[in-house]
């Protein structure tokens, strides 16, 4: 499937085809290195959600590591 940009005021548009189902609201917009345009949907950050920050927060407690050593062959 082809689909050509058009001109609409200032804006170069890109035409998304009715095959194209299950479509988000917003997206990422990315160039490529060879010229391809790459449209993610757009998630939101959870670093920036103060909520989940503060719920996974180490809490100090580190009993379920594991002593263990490294190897001089494993550095």
């Amino acid at each position: 499937m082809t689909v050509k940009i058009r001109k609409v005021g200032t804006s170069n548009v890109l035409t998304v085809p009715k095959s194209i189902t299950n479509l988000q609201k917003e997206y990422e917009v990315f160039e490529g290195r060879d010229g391809a345009i790459v449209y993610l949907p757009k998630h939101k950050n959870v670093f920036e959600d103060q909520a989940f920050v503060n719920s996974h927060l180490y809490d100090g407690d580190d009993s379920g590591f594991v002593e263990a050593e490294v190897d001089d062959d494993e550095l």
